[in-house]
């Protein structure tokens, strides 16, 4: 029952996550609207890879993980934890390799997390959706930021110049993008975009303390609300940015 909820949370975000970037035509003003301007780019046809059944022999995969390296363990888990609400599933020790590696996500009653390690094991490699954080040891005591985000960072490169990335952010769901904004600012939380910056209304992106950005979806329709968290109005915006550059 855990996994099937679990599964059934992970399709509700990718499905938000396509309707999210369709606003309802009363919350987008003229204004707005009459800077649009359309892409001659001939767009590939992927309607296949909407139907049918999976491919055999896949059918149970899970798309379980993603991994990034951050500098200080404790102040991630902080933030994964406290700020986004995730919990630690798992954690392993790796100290004749220098380092560790620690599983959160999005569980939703704490007292279902085993006791014992392969009771977290056999729920975290079932779980979809994790976050797998990776520590090598040492990485806390250097001075700034030490991984590259990918998102137009210098951070790392030999030169000093940004390079063009590939990975972009993780993203979450939440009941109210606005509401959510708040209280990240209470918090203190880095914003990169506002709900009301930039091109697309509705939806918010924040840093985690390593400089990975972590977008703000809603779990229904994108509805502009007249000032966000910033004091930014929904009216204007100086168009979409790509990060990568």
């Amino acid at each position: 029952m855990r996994l099937a909820s679990t599964l059934a949370a992970a399709v509700a975000l990718t499905s938000s996550t396509v309707s999210a970037f369709v606003a309802p035509a009363s919350s987008i003003s003229t204004a707005t609207t009459t800077h649009l301007k359309m892409s001659k780019v001939e767009q590939p046809d992927v309607s296949a890879y909407m139907t049918g059944a999976r491919p055999e022999g896949t059918e149970n995969y899970i798309m379980q993980q993603t991994m990034v390296r951050v500098k200080d363990p404790k102040a991630s888990l902080d933030f994964y934890c406290n700020v986004l609400g995730f919990k630690l599933l798992m954690y392993r020790e790796f100290p004749q390799w220098e380092f560790n590696v620690y599983f959160v996500a999005p569980i939703a009653d704490a007292s279902t997390i085993p006791e014992d390690e392969d009771g977290r094991w056999a729920m975290c490699m079932n779980t979809p959706g994790c976050l797998e954080l990776t520590w090598n040891y040492g990485s806390e005591k250097e001075d700034g930021l030490v991984y590259n985000t990918g998102n137009g960072d210098s951070t790392g490169t030999s030169d000093g110049q940004k390079i063009k990335g590939g990975f972009g952010h993780i993203g979450i769901t939440v009941p109210n993008v606005y509401r959510a904004c708040e209280r990240f600012k209470e918090m203190g939380c880095e914003f990169h975009k506002s709900p009301n910056s930039g091109g697309m209304k509705g939806l918010a992106f924040i840093k985690d303390p390593d400089g990975y950005l972590i977008e703000i979806l809603p779990q229904g329709k994108m509805v502009p609300e007249a000032i966000d968290c910033m004091g930014v109005a929904a009216e204007g915006g100086e168009g979409y940015k790509d990060n990568s550059k």
